[in-house]
């Protein structure tokens, strides 16, 4: 027996691993996810393998293969996603329409040209951030496009819930536990619910420091382009001090925005 068939993890340690048509694809994917959820640290050959369980010497032929296809970068501290990858992000955002106007839009509109505003989609109980236009440049605002935040504590999470009815953002969140990451983040299920009525009402989501402190966030519902398309938001990184006066300019801004952006063609429910 060689050391890989003694060290490879079987059905019971690599799931679906028993009817896996192409192992080495789904240990490759475990891969990029590894990299793509380790907060931009380097990850070296021996922590990738320890971390997915995996034998050395297949880790090193896998990170290998997707170093030539650019997947990833091997640096001094060990590997990060590549180029290749940034590439293949940029054309699934701009597979919508939506996202290859944004930018256009956002360049026109008096309100939102200096600002950073930003694209996110709902995907399971996070939303990850699209597209980003980068209006106000002095400033570290808003969030890197690839990066997650959990919906429930997003202005742009907000907005997408809020066009949800209750019992289905109640089924979406029901395991998701609840625990404010800011002074200001909600506390609980039915602090959360509350919020997001809020923005049904209103028409637009607020986000006063709670999922980052020092920014405030303002967002609204991007209404799909196409039947198929996932639920999006586009929302506005605001600094915290931001009064009310000029986040309703902004959200009067971002809800004009989203009419430009919203395909006149779209089946509406």
């Amino acid at each position: 027996m060689t050391e890989d068939q003694a060290r490879e993890p079987g059905p019971a340690r690599e799931p679906g691993a028993g009817r896996d048509p192409a192992p080495a694809v789904t240990r490759s994917l475990r891969i990029l996810t590894l990299l793509a959820e380790s907060g931009g640290r380097a990850q070296t050959l021996s922590d990738i393998a320890r971390t997915l369980d995996l034998a050395k010497s297949s880790t090193a032929n896998l990170c290998l293969a997707l170093e030539e296809g650019d997947m990833i970068q091997r640096t001094a501290e060990g590997y990060r996603l590549g180029r290749r990858t940034a590439e293949l992000g940029g054309a699934y955002a701009l597979r919508f329409n939506q996202v290859r106007e944004f930018f256009d839009v956002c360049a026109a509109s008096p309100e939102l040209a200096g600002e950073v505003v930003q694209i996110a989609m709902l995907d399971g109980t996070d939303v990850l951030y699209l597209a980003r236009h980068e209006g106000r440049a002095p400033y570290s605002l808003g969030t890197p496009i690839g990066s997650r935040l959990p919906a429930a504590l997003s202005a742009t999470g907000a907005a997408i819930l809020a066009t949800m009815a209750e019992a289905e953002v109640r089924d979406l969140l029901a395991e998701v536990q609840v625990q404010a990451v800011t002074e200001t983040g909600p506390r609980s299920r039915a602090e959360l619910l509350a919020r997001i009525a809020d923005v049904r009402r209103r028409g637009y989501a607020v986000d006063r420091e709670e999922s980052f402190a020092g920014v405030t966030g303002v967002a609204v519902a991007l209404p799909p382009g196409a039947p198929s398309d996932p639920l999006l938001a586009m929302g506005a990184a605001l600094p915290a001090d931001t009064g009310e006066a000029d986040v309703g300019r902004i959200a009067a801004a971002l809800t004009e925005a989203a009419r430009q952006l919203t395909n006149p063609l779209a089946v509406q429910s």
